[in-house]
């Protein structure tokens, strides 16, 4: 799921430098994830300041809560560390919210905030929309099936969907739901089939700090 590029990874360093430096918030009334607490785990995301080609995908903490927060609600994410990994995976794959699909090396219907594979928004596309829908956009091809998706309700949910319904995060979500070390290196290796790497574990640590983890 990682976008793997030079300028992405620059990109990201100095985010993660930003996420060590803020202050932690108060946790919202409602206990529910708030703008204030993306911004303190990466201040980058309160603009979209980006020019290029690009630029349309960016959306800032103000705009991503409450869709983060439908996510958690429809996929009855209840667990703080759980929703700690949902976000964590979201921030770092989209880079602090700026991507919505994969610009390098640009794979056919890779995307979402959580940077799915095609195969995993095929599935995706076929638990939200008809199959005559999904067979259609999948008949267009990979980009076509990734635009159902691709809209902002449902590329903010994709984290969610994806730890609830492939068989390989049910065995790990115990052990996530502790909020330890060893639960969030299951959730990358075994559950997304990532590597979990220091840059990954700089935004988590903010991430649990924030929400109170």
């Amino acid at each position: 799921m990682y976008l793997q590029t030079a300028l992405i990874a620059a990109t990201f360093a100095t985010l993660s430098t930003l996420a060590t430096a803020a202050p932690v918030p108060s946790a919202s009334p409602s206990g529910g994830l708030t703008a204030a607490i993306i911004t303190t785990i990466l201040p980058a995301t309160a603009a979209c300041t980006g020019t290029d080609q690009y630029a349309n995908q960016c959306r800032t903490a103000e705009q991503a809560a409450p869709l983060i927060n439908n996510s958690f609600k429809k996929y009855g994410i209840s667990s703080k560390a759980e929703q700690v990994a949902l976000l964590s995976i979201m921030l770092f794959e989209s880079v602090g919210f700026k991507y919505n699909h994969n610009i390098s090396p640009g794979r056919p219907g890779q995307g979402t905030r959580n940077m799915q594979m095609i195969g995993f928004n095929l599935q995706y596309a076929q638990s939200l929309f008809p199959p005559d829908k999904v067979a259609a956009a999948n008949a267009s091809g990979p980009n076509d099936v990734l635009a159902l998706v691709n809209t902002d309700d449902y590329s903010f949910a994709s984290a969610a969907w994806f730890l609830t319904s492939q068989p390989a995060c049910s065995a790990i979500r115990t052990e996530l739901q502790t909020g330890s070390t060893a639960g969030w290196t299951a959730y990358l290796t075994q559950c997304v089939g990532t590597t979990d790497t220091p840059d990954r574990d700089v935004i988590w640590n903010a991430a649990k700090a924030a929400m109170g983890v």
